[in-house]
């Protein structure tokens, strides 16, 4: 349905990005980077959009937000914490990572790691809690990046709710799109609080899970060379 500016102006933020996406065909999930769609100031208005819904979440839960001085502001922490923190992989666009030219030709096995990870289950919103290693077999080709940009990255993929497996795969998509290394391995092991805070109360399990491509994928030696290394930083 086409609208107008002036009809998209009168609607909610969340309303006019949507609408844009749709018309875009673009995909809008749970873990989908919208950036693109935003313009400037929406993101403080949709803030205040969810900080009201917030409101009215916990006026159905039956708490006195008004006398009650613990929760009495709850809603806009709650909003806040969501569209510019935890959430904020899906809002904001790729952080900055300068990329250098292989000029050494270096080929020999990178680990980076252990990278601490924060993220958010999709089924429950409870948090994810974890690390990740990364392995990367460059070639002359390659670009080379910042030590810090990886744990960047890995926080702009991770600030989204999502599963363990689609966020490790989407950290190796676009690793390998920047990097264009030789091969690529990622390992992540992450406590979920969905068990540990609700169902069957597990406080001891761990999820850990691997992505591996180029020559991680084809060459056993090099494969066993990573895990063997990664086992002595665990």
């Amino acid at each position: 349905m086409f609208r107008t500016a002036a009809d998209l102006a009168r609607l909610p933020a969340s309303e006019r990005i949507r609408y844009r996406l749709v018309n875009a065909g673009c995909r809008y999930h749970a873990n989908d980077n919208i950036a693109e769609h935003i313009e400037p100031g929406e993101l403080d208005e949709l803030r205040a959009e969810v900080e009201a819904k917030m409101q009215e979440v916990l006026r159905s839960l039956v708490i006195d937000t008004e006398s009650d001085h613990n929760t009495n502001d709850t809603a806009r922490r709650v909003a806040k914490m969501f569209v510019n923190e935890v959430f904020k992989g899906r809002y904001v666009g790729m952080p900055s990572v300068t990329e250098f030219p292989n000029a050494s030709r270096l080929n020999e096995l990178m680990i980076v790691g252990p990278v601490k990870v924060r993220s958010a289950c999709s089924h429950h919103l409870c948090p994810i809690l974890g690390k990740v290693w990364i392995g990367v077999l460059p070639n002359e080709h390659s670009n080379l990046i910042g030590l810090s940009k990886y744990a960047r990255i890995c926080d702009w993929i991770m600030s989204r709710p999502q599963i363990q497996e689609e966020a490790v795969t989407m950290l190796a998509n676009e690793l390998q799109a920047r990097v264009k290394p030789d091969g690529l391995a990622i390992v992540m092991e992450a406590d979920h609080f969905c068990m540990h805070w609700r169902g069957v109360k597990d406080d001891e399990s761990m999820m850990t899970n691997s992505v591996m491509r180029g020559s991680f994928l084809k060459d056993p030696n090099l494969r066993r060379e990573f895990l063997s290394l990664l086992s002595k930083k665990i």
